[in-house]
């Protein structure tokens, strides 16, 4: 999977916060995190896929992940929700 994929996907949340929550909530299909976001904020999301068996998309930069989310800022974060 790659941010072409984040980027046409219909559903989709974009944020630590929101990422948390479609965990939480089991409706996350994929995750995508900035490699270069703080560890502090990403680690308890990527423990929470390691449990889930979610997969773990990596992207080089918050602004390219925002970038692909469709936003002008940065996200650490985004997912892809399950149909």
């Amino acid at each position: 999977m790659n941010l072409e994929a984040l980027t046409a996907a219909s559903k989709r949340v974009v944020g630590i916060k929101q990422t948390g929550k479609a965990l939480q909530r089991k409706q996350a299909a994929a995750v995508f995190l900035a490699d270069d976001a703080d560890p502090r904020i990403t680690d308890p999301i990527r423990r929470e896929c390691g449990e889930q068996g979610v997969e773990i998309v990596p992207c080089e930069t918050m602004q390219a992940l925002g970038k692909a989310c469709g936003i002008h800022a940065g996200a650490s974060a985004a997912a892809i929700l399950k149909a």
